[in-house]
């Protein structure tokens, strides 16, 4: 059995963004990306499991989940990010530069 190895990610990331129309698309959704880094910081940070703001925002684990993964292209609405950010003690800032 014939073994295929894959390239690196950093490596396919690399690659892939020299095509212009792909990189477009990748730059879109580094805001997206960048907030749900935050969300996982703070939360991690404040020593919460996904399971214990679940509860505190009145939702499931799993909508925690997809809310913080970068696997997932779901836009969490505004007032979503205001009630995670309570549940951690935190205010939500939006800023535009």
């Amino acid at each position: 059995m014939q073994t295929i190895k894959r390239p690196a990610y950093k490596d396919f990331k690399e690659k892939a963004l020299q095509n212009a129309e792909i990189k477009k698309e990748y730059e879109s959704f580094k805001p997206l990306f960048e907030i749900k880094k935050q969300l996982v910081t703070a939360r991690l940070n404040k020593g919460i499991t996904q399971e214990e703001i679940a509860k505190k925002v009145g939702t499931s684990k799993s909508n925690i989940s997809r809310l913080e993964s970068l696997n997932n292209t779901f836009m969490p609405n505004i007032a979503t990010l205001v009630k995670y950010a309570n549940a951690l003690q935190m205010k939500l800032n939006i800023s535009l530069r």
